[in-house]
């Protein structure tokens, strides 16, 4: 390149970078764009002092669980140790207040723990914890007031002795006992540089329609080393279907995978027959929401420098949709694939990721945790989490580094929730190697909020595989309520819906065994406990659940 043209090239070169910028960002930013959201880092005050730390079996993993073990409506967290103990955190916030936490000894206290998903296994009222090892998983029953207790040998189930990285789980109609899918990594028994070989990974179902208790593990072949997996009922059938998002294995066939798992009979691949499209990534993390309110989720896949935003192809005129997807996160400006600041040039690595509505606005925003597997070369060392707000035209806007979150710790899980019950949704990561960190959402000049939680009697108490429908304006927002994804890190409890200006609104409940509820106004800025059958009922921090 001669001297003359350097000026010149240096010119084409930024006004390709701004070319690129702006289509990333889409046309909001000439809009105004959407509420910049705040988040204060409270990490030293909030008591919370756990890392999630280990060699070659803990450099994945590092989840969150969060859900609320003693009935005051605030969420409790697990955090997963890896080499370390597993960590119990009781929420000690003040509604509205700082982020705080007291550690306490609730049984939980595992070593080698990989990740953790709550959800109430047995219908009594009390969550229990799925908790994911590098070696035998355990299923621990919650006893009330944040006690657990061991549970494999009462309920039937086989935790193994595998490498454990995924996990979701449902109610498979007709049953009054859930079915469990557990993902596993490459097997740890063996040599396995430079690769090894993948684990089958596992279906629980239970051993009979009525019994609680689970038959032995059912193997899911072939396997490719998935690091997230979840049920949900894509094509709005009425029965979910098992996603897999694989990281391994491609020398050997290894693709991303959905599995049909029907009542009473044996799991069976989607086929390319069927639709199902070829796709090779390093799966991550799976987060679902239905992003275009056409009543279909939309899933983004996190991967190494190759996320993917997926949406459901043409839907044929008989309303029967094939599992065929195409990927829109160019057009979305949520491709996330390179660092937004701290000067790298080189790809990123993403892990968990999440939809929650974080400036109330109506609009679901992303979260990805960010950071390097090691010492990678071929990727970045200095990798900011991203947080991807929407815009009214649906396009993402980077808003990271303006919200305060832009760590460069190397994140693994983590967990969105309104951990002070103050109608913004809080963040939580676990780092491999470096202390959790947690930042309180601050907003200045959010929108309207709601907060659901599901209760029915008999099993499945929470509703699991139900879907919230919320009126927002000119559009219905709709919410599967789905028990794993993310990568190791699950959640229950309150379901957050942000309104922007609407002072009241319409929701209703299609409950999962098909029962489609009533529509009923409920007012802004509140929690409603919507049990089955029954009006919603107003709920206040300091009122027990």
């Amino acid at each position: 390149m001669t001297a003359e043209a350097i000026p010149s090239y240096h010119r084409r070169t930024a006004l390709a970078a701004a070319l690129f910028a702006a289509l990333q960002a889409g046309t909001a930013l000439a809009n105004g764009g959407p509420v910049v959201p705040r988040f204060t880092d409270e990490t030293a005050s909030s008591g919370i002092t756990s890392t999630y730390r280990g060699d070659w079996e803990f450099m994945v993993g590092g989840g969150a669980g969060s859900f609320d073990c003693n009935a005051d409506g605030f969420p409790d967290l697990v955090l997963a140790g890896g080499e370390d103990k597993a960590k119990f955190y009781l929420n000690r916030s003040e509604a509205g207040g700082p982020l705080k936490f007291d550690e306490q000894v609730s049984g939980l206290e595992l070593d080698k723990v990989i990740g953790a998903y709550p959800l109430d296994v047995d219908g009594d009222g009390l969550q229990d914890v799925v908790l994911l090892r590098s070696g035998e998983n355990v299923v621990m029953r919650g006893l009330g007031e944040c006690r657990f207790e061991r549970a494999n040998e009462a309920w039937g189930f086989d935790g193994g002795d595998a490498w454990s990285t995924a996990f979701s789980a449902t109610w498979e109609r007709g049953n009054s006992w859930p079915t469990l899918a557990i993902g596993n990594y490459i097997d740890r028994f063996e040599d396995f540089e430079p690769w090894g070989s993948c684990t089958d990974n596992w279906l629980h179902r239970p051993l009979s329609a009525t019994e609680h208790r689970f038959a032995p593990p059912l193997s899911l072949n072939p396997s490719y080393c998935p690091l997230s997996i979840l049920f949900t009922d894509w094509n709005r059938s009425g029965t979910p279907s098992l996603r897999v998002s694989n990281d391994r294995e491609y020398y050997k066939g290894g693709q991303e995978q959905m599995w049909h798992v029907e009542p009473g009979k044996a799991p069976a691949l989607y086929t390319q027959e069927e639709g199902w499209k070829y796709l090779r990534i390093w799966g991550m993390g799976i987060a679902s929401h239905d992003l275009d309110f056409d009543g279909y989720p939309e899933y983004f896949l996190t991967s190494m420098a190759d996320n993917k935003l997926q949406k459901l192809g043409e839907i044929p005129a008989d309303g029967k949709p094939k599992p065929s997807y195409v990927d829109v996160a160019f057009a979305k400006g949520a491709t996330a694939h390179r660092p937004y600041t701290g000067g790298e040039i080189r790809p990123s690595t993403a892990w968990h990721t999440e939809f929650e509505d974080v400036n109330n606005d109506g609009r679901a925003d992303l979260f990805v945790a960010k950071g390097n597997v090691a010492e990678m070369p071929d990727f970045a060392e200095k990798d900011p989490n991203n947080l991807l707000v929407q815009g009214e035209d649906g396009k993402f806007i980077e808003m990271g580094d303006k919200a305060g979150i832009a760590s460069m710790a190397k994140g693994r899980g983590g967990a969105l929730a309104d951990f002070n019950l103050d109608g913004l949704v809080d963040l939580l990561v676990v780092n491999q190697g470096s202390p959790v960190e947690i930042w309180r959402n601050t907003t200045e000049g959010a929108g309207r909020f709601l907060q659901l939680a599901l209760r029915q009697d008999g099993p499945n108490r929470d509703a699991g595989g139900a879907w919230i429908e919320v009126k927002t304006g000119d559009v219905v927002q709709r919410r599967e309520l789905t028990i794993g994804g993310g990568h190791v890190s699950g959640k229950t409890g309150w379901h957050h819906f942000g309104l922007g200006e609407q002072a009241e609104t319409e929701i209703r409940v299609l409950w999962p065994d098909g029962e489609v509820g009533d529509w009923q106004t409920v007012a802004a800025d509140g929690f409603y406990l919507v049990e089955r059958g029954a009006a919603p009922r107003a709920w206040k921090p300091g009122e027990g659940m």
